[in-house]
């Protein structure tokens, strides 16, 4: 690989005493593993700038699975998570180290991610909504996209106070069959427009979402879910966003 490249770090873990592997999200090629030798040693000017949220701009060279970091700088400072908003940001980051293979060009997704965590760093109230339309986003491009819009069955425009069951690889059909694949039109819309005015489509949107990662994550839990359960307060009522 020659030539900078925009990317962030989605994960990262010691390899040796003084050096890192890390899973990088890049801008043209997709989900990328590095190693950046020397990067945990006392003088690495990188220490501090391979950090998850903090927006880089990365060479590597190497062939085959292995690649090793060439050069690497912060193009700002890491994007201001906390709190509730630096859980939802790992989930993210998670989220797309789970189901991107690697080396597989996604640069429509990559600015998806981007303006995710720009939104999520700019947040003052649930960040659920921003969750949900990536979440959206990124089943759109692993070619999972779904019409919204049509009935799967008879191709008829959605109808807002009809329901519609829900199947992996087909879409919505009409249904009078109530249970957890069922959503009313309105829920449809919502989804369509990327658009959630009340908690009632926001509830669909994720059941859906839910529904429909399944087949990517498979049954192994997601680590960032289990860590946001810890930290909201034990007699929290809210239902969390991830």
């Amino acid at each position: 690989m020659e030539g900078w490249q925009r990317a962030f770090v989605l994960h990262g873990r010691p390899w040796s005493e003084t050096s890192l592997l890390l899973d990088l999200f890049t801008e043209h090629n997709g989900r990328v593993r590095i190693l950046a030798k020397g990067a945990r040693a006392r003088r690495s000017r990188l220490k501090g700038a391979l950090q998850p949220f903090t927006p880089l701009l990365v060479r590597w060279g190497g062939r085959g699975e292995m690649k090793f970091l060439r050069s690497a700088e912060a193009v700002s400072l890491a994007l201001p998570l906390s709190g509730k908003t630096l859980y939802c940001g790992l989930y993210v980051n998670e989220l797309l180290s789970r189901v991107l293979e690697y080396e597989t060009p996604f640069s429509e997704l990559f600015f998806d991610y981007l303006h995710c965590i720009q939104a999520l760093a700019a947040d003052d109230g649930s960040p659920e909504p921003i969750l949900r339309r990536f979440e959206l986003a990124l089943l759109g491009q692993l070619g999972y996209g779904v019409d919204f819009l049509h009935c799967a069955g008879s191709g008829a425009a959605v109808t807002t106070d009809m329901t519609y069951s829900y199947r992996e690889e087909r879409g919505f059909t009409a249904s009078l069959v109530i249970n957890n694949r069922s959503f009313t039109g309105y829920h449809l819309q919502s989804m369509a427009q990327g658009e959630f005015p009340d908690a009632d489509s926001l509830r669909a949107a994720k059941r859906f979402t839910r529904l429909a990662l399944k087949p990517f994550l498979g049954g192994k839990p997601l680590k960032s879910q289990e860590l946001f359960r810890q930290f909201l307060p034990k007699k929290k009522a809210d239902i969390p966003p991830i």
